[in-house]
């Protein structure tokens, strides 16, 4: 018997100075049975960092052929791709052909550290990319704020994003390692 995704109802509070986006988002998401908290929340905290009426999360990591999240537009052509981890350069090449921007997150300390050394001088060529690392810190207490049902608070302001349950907050400081066009 194949396990099945949790659920997990959310009410997500968007406070964005950087991009003067204020709004509130209330959705449902499935953690994949393969999915640890620390993801499913990093995902969250992606979404807000990214908000729009038109982001929306994919099936994520029960199919190859879609981010993790993404923003099309109304004929269907693809504005955002966004994938957390360290895909293969093959699924970045092919995202980049796809949409107009692509953004990637690594999370996992030193193996996304090796992972972008191995690729930094082949990503290089991309002027759609964008490549952030999350510290594992950050992202391990990220994790910590999951519930089944969360009331989230996310503030963003010159790049750093806290975000809070009510009883606790984490400080996320994301780092660029590469941004379009360079």
């Amino acid at each position: 018997m194949a396990l099945k995704s949790t659920i997990f109802k959310v009410n997500l509070q968007i406070s964005d100075m950087d991009r003067h986006y204020y709004n509130d988002h209330s959705f449902t998401i499935a953690r994949h049975p393969s999915e640890t908290d620390e993801r499913m929340m990093l995902r969250i905290m992606i979404f807000a960092v990214h908000a729009n009426e038109h982001l929306a999360f994919t099936k994520g990591l029960s199919t190859d052929d879609e981010p993790d999240i993404w923003q099309k537009t109304l004929s269907g052509e693809i504005e955002q791709w966004i994938d957390l981890g360290q895909p293969d350069e093959k699924r970045i090449r092919k995202a980049c052909g796809l949409a107009k921007q692509v953004f990637i997150y690594c999370y996992s300390g030193s193996s996304a550290e090796i992972w972008w050394n191995q690729n930094n001088s082949k990503l290089q060529r991309f002027n759609n990319l964008s490549v952030t690392n999350i510290p594992a810190a950050d992202v391990q207490n990220l994790g910590k704020l999951a519930q089944r049902n969360m009331q989230l608070n996310c503030t963003i302001e010159d790049g750093i994003v806290w975000m809070s349950n009510g009883d606790s907050t984490v400080e996320i400081n994301p780092d660029t390692l590469k941004s379009p066009n360079n």
